[in-house]
């Protein structure tokens, strides 16, 4: 298949990639857009054997304020008074964001992937893992290539049992990270890197 698209196309993607804390409900797509964006990438991810161990739960308008709302809920019975002002108002910018997508490995289509390769069961929850996270990276990449910004939480796992009932999920679907995303309101910090030297090698060249 030809394509018109270069390893530095794809780079430059990769670096225009930032945290950014900031954001407001204001979509620079529409919200069909992004699910088919997350659908795409959700079937195209690599995976382990094909094992395909990913779901993905997107949450707008009310159902995305209402997880915010539900880990406020939480942190504040878990917290001093005192401590819990700062992650009030944490939670408070990612509410103001206008969507979160709940990332989640199916633990039962492990469980099975274990069952048919014993030698390599227990090489298949960190090889779900690794999926997982190139799914998660996979869509930060490609909701900031559409003007989006968009920032990786882990507020797992003090919210999975509420989650799974508020909607009314398998119980087998292990919350793993929530990427909040929205129009951006504000400019990532500085990124700073360790030196290229400490952290490369080559060999045979």
């Amino acid at each position: 298949m030809s394509s018109n698209l270069s390893a530095n196309t794809v780079l430059d993607l990769i670096k225009n990639r930032r945290t950014i804390y900031a954001l407001n409900k204001d979509l620079t797509i529409t919200e069909d857009h992004v699910q088919e964006i997350v659908k795409e990438a959700l079937q195209h991810v690599p995976s382990s054997y094909n094992s395909q161990s990913n779901r993905v739960v997107v949450l707008f308008n009310n159902d995305h304020n209402k997880f915010w709302e539900i880990t406020h809920d939480v942190l504040k019975g878990m917290l001093p008074e005192d401590r819990f002002e700062a992650t009030a108002t944490r939670l408070a910018m990612f509410k103001a964001a206008a969507g979160t997508i709940m990332f989640f490995e199916d633990m039962s289509a492990v469980e099975v992937m274990q069952a048919k390769f014993p030698p390599y069961a227990d090489r298949f929850p960190p090889w779900a893992a690794q999926s997982a996270g190139m799914l998660e990276y996979i869509l930060w990449v490609a909701l900031e290539a559409e003007g989006l910004g968009a920032n990786l939480q882990h507020y797992n796992p003090i919210v999975d049992a509420k989650v799974t009932e508020e909607w009314k999920l398998p119980a087998s679907w292990k919350l793993n990270a929530q990427l909040v995303f929205g129009g951006r309101a504000g400019e990532p910090g500085e990124k700073t890197f360790a030196p290229l030297e400490e952290k490369y090698k080559v060999f045979g060249v």
